[in-house]
């Protein structure tokens, strides 16, 4: 199954991308991923991304839809694939329909309240990068990791100004694929609010697995 998914920040798309793979043994491809696995090759593609990353520059439409192409030609996503991150914009999702035919486009819905309140609590410890949550999931000692005693922080990202900002782009920039897709009639909408094992089980609901 070739699958797209959308859905703000905060969505919890990574997890739930996570427990789809293990559903659908098809491979989960970010764009981060992606754009991290080809710098890292130093294949001319890859090179060409670290020289646009190092310039603090965003790497363009042309380049993404290559590496994307070349991703998804490798011999794991031949019976499927989840995209996450990819298309951001009606042009990546007109370049995608002309080398790969998606089955069905997720959109993990959830309000902006929520996300404020999820990624405003969002903490992580500045030493081994484990995540933890000011309500939902606190380290049991205030501002100190539980796996190895490092400092639990608030990102730059996470606070609830730049969550705005995040919410203000994805909106802008992304809302235009939920009405293109819906009008294709493979966009299925799937409620992001509840515990991680309802949207899992509304998930496989939503495309038929």
């Amino acid at each position: 199954m070739k699958l797209i998914f959308l859905g703000p920040p905060g969505a919890g798309k990574g997890t739930l991308a996570a427990k789809a793979v293990d559903i659908l043994t098809v491979p989960h491809i970010s764009t981060g991923a992606i754009f991290r696995s080809a710098i890292a090759a130093k294949s001319p593609l890859g090179l060409k991304v670290k020289a646009i990353i190092d310039a603090g520059k965003l790497v363009d439409d042309e380049t993404t839809i290559e590496l994307v192409k070349e991703r998804l030609a490798q011999a794991d996503a031949q019976k499927g694939y989840i995209l996450d991150g990819f298309p951001r914009t009606i042009p990546q999702a007109e370049a995608l329909a002309g080398f790969s035919a998606v089955d069905k486009v997720v959109n993990f819905d959830i309000p902006d309240s929520s996300v404020l309140e999820r990624l405003g609590g969002r903490r992580v410890c500045r030493k081994c990068g484990v995540n933890y949550h000011r309500v939902f999931n606190p380290p049991k000692k205030a501002d100190t990791c539980d796996s190895c005693g490092g400092e639990v922080y608030t990102r730059e990202d996470d606070k609830p100004e730049a969550v705005q900002k995040r919410l203000e782009v994805y909106r802008n920039q992304t809302e235009p694929l939920i009405d293109y897709y819906r009008k294709k009639g493979i966009l299925k909408d799937v409620d992001a609010r509840p515990a991680v094992d309802q949207v899992v089980e509304n998930f496989r609901k939503a495309v038929g697995v």
